[in-house]
């Protein structure tokens, strides 16, 4: 067999198993986090999230923001899209994590200066 007929085999089995693979793992990761108690979870993930974002010193704007970009860390959506952009997902949150770093180090500040103050 010539190599551009073996190298189109081989594409055509790899799409082949593509094909029928990525539709089952959608599925059974829908399934997963589309179960009754899981959606609980994280409806309650989601509001700890809020809340300790306004504990933290965050004004309703910037907590509603970063709670949508935490949420849609855990859509079927945002998880494909950081597999796609080739992210770890442990980095898939920069934005977050740098606000959040903000206001503690702004409150650890005020904390501080009331602390000299007294």
């Amino acid at each position: 067999m010539s190599d551009e007929k073996h190298d189109a085999q081989e594409v055509k089995e790899i799409l082949n198993v593509v094909s029928t693979e990525i539709p089952k793992l959608l599925e059974s990761i829908s399934a997963t986090l589309f179960k009754p108690e899981n959606a609980e979870q994280l409806g309650k993930s989601v509001a700890q999230f809020y809340k300790q974002m306004k504990d933290a010193g965050m004004d309703d704007q910037q907590a509603y923001r970063l709670t949508q970009e935490f949420m849609e860390n855990f859509s079927i959506g945002g998880m494909l899209g950081t597999i796609v952009k080739g992210r770890p997902w442990d980095n898939s949150n920069d934005d977050i994590g740098r606000e959040i770093d903000k206001k503690v180090k702004e409150k650890i500040k005020k904390h501080m200066d009331d602390e000299d103050d007294d």
